[in-house]
């Protein structure tokens, strides 16, 4: 069971945290047919975890809104390439908004069904607007993917509170330096019973998106870190 949940939990923070789109709409998030982006992971260590490339395959602009195909590759510490996942963003004038149905890699899905698996994934799209400032609050966000197999139900949540604007500041990543502003959330999320509430840090620049996040623990322990390592547009 732990080789389905981990990578299903592990799948749906990373995404919530990395929301990606832009053309006109959006003015933090590059939504550039044929951009791409490579994210390391790393421990509480500084140990690197995996890798994730990231390729703007598709943009269709329809009335008021635009959509993107987001390709995301991962590959582990090794360089094995553990999954690949398309999933699509949609961008109006007013920021973003993730689709929660396509969240889940094809490949993860099909070997579910296989294993006679059926999963729902239902959710509060996560918005990032355009007319961010320091001391602002952001609403809130949740994502829940339900599973049954003969003989079991579960119920896998992810909640993201208390979203605020906390700074403005200039942050330094391999792929360069950036101003970003610093976006800090309570992330609560629930497994089989078992509760984990962490919190964690999102820093955002202009016409990038995602430069770095990083989560922590209870007791204010850095858990992993998340950063922008390559950049094409």
């Amino acid at each position: 069971m732990n080789k389905i949940l981990i990578p299903i939990v592990g799948l749906l923070c990373f995404s919530v945290q990395s929301i990606k789109a832009q053309n006109n709409c959006s003015k933090y998030y590059p939504m550039v047919e044929g951009s791409s982006f490579q994210y390391s992971m790393t421990n509480k260590k500084g140990k690197i975890d995996g890798v994730a490339d990231y390729t703007v395959s598709s943009v269709e602009n329809n009335g008021g809104s635009t959509a993107a195909t987001m390709q995301m590759k991962y590959t582990d510490a090794k360089g094995k390439e553990v999954f690949i996942s398309d999933y699509k963003i949609t961008c109006t004038g007013d920021g973003i908004k993730i689709d929660y149905q396509s969240l889940m890699p094809s490949q993860m899905m099909k070997q579910y069904e296989d294993m006679g698996l059926e999963m729902e994934i239902t959710g509060t799209d996560m918005e990032l607007p355009n007319n961010l400032s320091v001391g602002q609050s952001l609403a809130d966000s949740n994502v829940s993917v339900k599973m049954k197999m003969p003989g079991m139900n579960m119920t896998i949540t992810v909640d993201m509170v208390n979203r605020k604007v906390e700074k403005y500041e200039s942050v330094t990543t391999p792929a360069g330096t950036f101003d970003c502003y610093l976006i800090t959330a309570d992330n609560k999320s629930e497994v089989m019973n078992m509760n984990q509430d962490m919190t964690s840090k999102l820093w955002l620049a202009e016409g990038i998106g995602m430069v770095r996040q990083e989560s922590y623990n209870k007791k204010g322990d850095l858990v992993n870190r998340t950063e922008l390592t390559m950049f094409n547009k």
